[in-house]
């Protein structure tokens, strides 16, 4: 007999609206629509340290606030868009997180099967094949990770 836990699967993508990271979700829209998975779509977010050491919390008015994350909402909605062109595709549930990516999509792997982000590159390290995000979620999730490359 299976639980709960292992009859749903949630596969995690995670979305920045960079396009390795469209491709990501897309992998995972087109995993999901193999296997059955729930496809959960997360978009992390934080003030940039110049802001401060530690990204204020609660401190920003609540009106500025809501638009950021509408448009954060807004952004990922459109992206799933970019990969969900048939419909007969299942829409994958959309969930913002405050906090540092890595952070966010490790917590996330907790109640997921599948965890996949895509590869930006940014580091200029030779031998660097992912970014930090990637390495931190593959060192620290709590499910398997796929790192989808960009072309």
């Amino acid at each position: 007999m299976t639980s709960e836990a292992e009859a749903r699967q949630v596969v995690v993508a995670g979305v920045d609206g960079s396009a390795e990271s469209v491709a990501a979700l897309g992998w995972a829209v087109r995993h999901g629509k193999a296997t059955g998975a729930t496809v959960r779509a997360v978009h992390a977010w934080h003030y940039p340290a110049a802001a401060g050491v530690v990204p204020p919390v609660g401190v920003t008015p609540e009106p500025v606030e809501a638009q950021v994350e509408q448009r954060l909402r807004d952004d990922l909605e459109k992206a799933v868009d970019r990969v969900c062109t048939d419909p007969s595709d299942a829409r994958p549930e959309i969930r913002l997180h405050y906090g540092h990516p890595a952070d966010a999509l490790i917590a996330e792997s907790h109640d997921a099967s599948l965890l996949v982000v895509g590869h930006r590159g940014h580091r200029a390290i030779t031998g660097m094949l992912v970014g930090s995000v990637a390495f931190q979620c593959i060192s620290s999730a709590s499910c398997p990770v796929v790192v989808v490359r960009g072309a």
